[in-house]
């Protein structure tokens, strides 16, 4: 399956905001509007849309702008229920790791999840994050060095 990350533009803006989250998951995330509307004031933020095969299928931002522990933030992801299991945020986060790296000294990335969220635990432990024990606030955070 072919996956892409486009940006969130004036004609897909409102359909990332009907994506939706597993009943499970939504104490996990902000919603997708409070994350566009949010990236309306903070201009650092970067937001893609997650396309399989030409059909919208989630969404992610960043934050383009180094942050804590040095690192630059991946601040949402998330995959609409309906395509969730089937590999679209491990390949998501591949390409967009590419693309951060392409920021001014990008050596370190990090997110931050909800202890709770297993799954986000299990994506970011697969894909080489690794936990030194760093906390914020409700959250826990990972680093993935270059």
């Amino acid at each position: 399956m072919q996956i892409e990350l486009r940006p969130v533009t004036n004609e897909n803006w409102e359909a990332c905001c009907a994506l939706e989250l597993t009943t499970e998951q939504q104490g996990f995330l902000e919603p997708n509007v409070y994350s566009i509307a949010q990236a309306s004031f903070e201009p650092t933020l970067v937001m893609r849309a997650i396309y399989a095969a030409d059909e919208l299928v989630g969404f992610l931002m960043y934050n383009s702008e180094r942050e804590e522990l040095d690192g630059y933030w991946i601040y949402r992801l998330m995959v609409d229920q309906r395509h969730q299991g089937a590999g679209i945020g491990r390949e998501a986060v591949r390409l967009l790791l590419a693309e951060m790296q392409q920021l001014p000294e990008a050596a370190c990335i990090v997110v931050g999840y909800h202890p709770d969220n297993q799954a986000a635990h299990r994506l970011y432990a697969r894909l080489g994050f690794i936990d030194h024990g760093d906390r914020f606030g409700k959250e826990m955070a990972v680093r993935y060095t270059f």
